[in-house]
């Protein structure tokens, strides 16, 4: 029977058209104040690099960024991507941001450097071999912030036992999330292939551990929710041009959203846009509480962190308002 749902927040930064990187940190921090204290449990940080339209390249700061502007709502990364960053400093300063704002983090770890390899050459300057040995790094991350003894001591981090994630986007993370017994999230914001099967993995091959006694399923999905059906298709424009500027290889902002994409892609390219990122929450109350159901069906997750890249800033948070009561209906 499907489970009940929580309901939280990916924000990758994006820079909107007509606006700059300290509009972009400013909308970041207006959208976490207007769901602090709602039914979202937890907003999540991306990292990206190499990019001049998503503005969350200095993760962690931006982290302690919102942590400073809100009281309620977790706030973690999703993620830290772990071949760019040494497993210890991750704790250091994660344990920091907990001494100074309580328990209210998350620490979500990937195992790609997110960017391409010529800027991960360039962050690490080195032949680092991370992706490779990503989960005995996880294992050091957790070593370090846990109450054992270990020869370098993490501080602060040391007993701060923070939460840790494991992010993925293909089955390769669901092993590793499986065998240490850690939450597991997959990004079906932007590579849905594999959703099914990662999942499967996870369950069939999860071994309890002292933060969790059996799996639990983060589903990260494009959101965009409007007051009607019509409304939420023009916002998704944006994303469609978020998408195919991703595509081409470009870096214009964040645009509004247009009447009518079809003069801007050609056949091949809404094709490659559509299938990539697809929209798995669109449309007004009803549709979407739907679509939410049929979801659940098939995956029944523990958690949906929402994605929605709309222009608007009012709109958005219109969106993420008519989530929030889609998973409360949802829920009973």
């Amino acid at each position: 029977m499907p489970k009940k749902i929580s309901a939280s927040l990916l924000n990758l930064v994006p820079v909107r058209e007509g606006h700059g990187v300290s509009d972009a940190i400013a909308d970041m921090v207006d959208l976490a104040k207007h769901v602090d204290g709602s039914g979202y449990t937890r907003y999540w940080v991306a990292e990206h690099h190499n990019t001049t339209s998503i503005a969350s390249s200095a993760t962690r700061q931006l982290i302690h960024h919102i942590l400073h502007h809100t009281e309620n709502i977790r706030v973690g990364s999703g993620g830290v991507m772990l071949p760019n960053h040494s497993p210890l400093i991750v704790a250091e300063e994660f344990g920091t941001m907990q001494a100074i704002f309580g328990d209210r983090l998350d620490i979500g770890l990937g195992r790609a450097p997110g960017t391409d390899m010529r800027t991960a050459a360039a962050i690490r300057r080195n032949n680092h071999d991370g992706v490779y040995t990503f989960g005995s790094e996880v294992e050091e991350i957790r070593d370090f912030l846990s109450d054992r003894e270990t020869q370098v001591v993490a501080f602060p981090g040391n007993g701060a036992n923070i939460p840790l994630y494991i992010l993925g986007s293909s089955t390769d993370s669901a092993h590793i999330a499986a065998r240490l017994g850690l939450p597991y999230a997959f990004a079906a914001h932007f590579a849905p292939g594999q959703m099914e099967e990662a999942f499967r993995i996870y369950e069939a091959e999860f071994e309890p551990s002292d933060q969790l006694s059996e799996p639990y399923k983060i589903a990260c999905l494009n959101v965009i929710c409007a007051d009607t059906d019509e409304a939420a298709k023009y916002l998704s424009t944006t994303l469609s041009q978020f998408v195919l500027n991703v595509i081409r290889g470009g870096r214009k902002k964040l645009q509004p959203p247009v009447d009518d994409m079809e003069p801007l892609w050609s056949p091949y390219e809404k094709q490659a846009v559509e299938g990539r990122f697809p929209v798995a929450m669109l449309g007004g109350h009803d549709t979407v509480l739907e679509k939410l159901r049929l979801f659940q069906t098939q995956f029944n997750v523990d958690e949906i962190m929402a994605v929605s890249y709309i222009y608007d800033k009012d709109a958005q948070k219109r969106s993420y308002d008519i989530f929030e009561e889609v998973v409360s209906k949802y829920n009973g």
